[in-house]
């Protein structure tokens, strides 16, 4: 059965998109027909990541608006066959797309796709509310502070209050000698602050970023610790 998995974050800078294009690329390595959506309207990053900017026609606002079909909005990545990806509008414009919008769209989706991969906005805002509308599931990617981490909190919150009630929490960018030292929240203080169960932690490394630059996603290589890291996760995922 398909599922539409949110991708979402307190705050800017945790390494949410990044994230996103890894779990795409792992689903599709496995055989599975992926589909990312990039719905962080007006800031869109994804289309970078994954190294397709210069193969956007269309995007999601003009699917919903009827100005294009889903098959004209989507562009397949040269690199992993069965990876998809649907651009977001690079100008937000409130009101254009509403959470009925979504529903439908991600209904039709489910139809073509065996997981759509949606790449939320940062914070609870409006864009949080059309993004989420057609999730099955939900996960916040934090990083370790506790400013980051309250903020994890409200978004789970308000995921709860959206009525999708499968939701985890990633910690990225983790720093284990000052989780260790008690510098930063470790993952009991983590556990006791925020309610949804951690999916798993990633620990900082340059390569992730580097990867990302460059327009290839690091689980492209397989048999590294953070391939093997980001598999695991990927599995609490679609399992939970």
């Amino acid at each position: 059965m398909s599922q539409v998995i949110l991708i979402s974050s307190g705050k800017g800078g945790t390494g949410k998109t990044i994230f996103a294009a890894n779990v795409g690329v792992i689903l599709s390595q496995r055989g599975f027909n992926v589909l990312l959506i990039d719905m962080d309207l007006g800031l869109r990053n994804l289309d970078l990541v994954l190294g397709l900017e210069s193969k956007i026609v269309y995007d999601v606002r003009d699917v919903c608006s009827g100005l294009c079909s889903i098959s004209q909005a989507t562009i397949s990545h040269k690199n992993f066959p069965n990876l998809h990806f649907m651009a977001a509008s690079p100008v937000r414009e409130d009101g254009e797309i509403t959470p009925l919008h979504m529903q439908v769209l991600c209904r039709k989706l489910k139809s073509q796709f065996d997981y759509i991969i949606i790449d939320g906005p940062a914070g609870i805002n409006d864009g949080l509310i059309v993004a989420a509308a057609g999730a099955d599931k939900g996960v916040i990617v934090t990083i370790h502070d506790y400013s980051a981490i309250r903020d994890a909190d409200k978004v789970d919150r308000f995921l709860e209050e959206l009525g999708i009630r499968k939701r985890g929490l990633v910690i990225n960018k983790a720093v284990y000698n000052l989780m260790g030292n008690g510098i930063v929240p470790g993952i009991r203080q983590i556990n006791g602050l925020i309610r949804a169960p951690i999916l798993g932690v990633i620990q900082q490394d340059d390569n992730i970023q580097i990867s990302s630059n460059y327009g290839l996603p690091i689980a492209y290589k397989k048999g590294t610790y953070i391939y093997e890291n980001l598999n695991s996760i990927t599995d609490r995922i679609i399992l939970q």
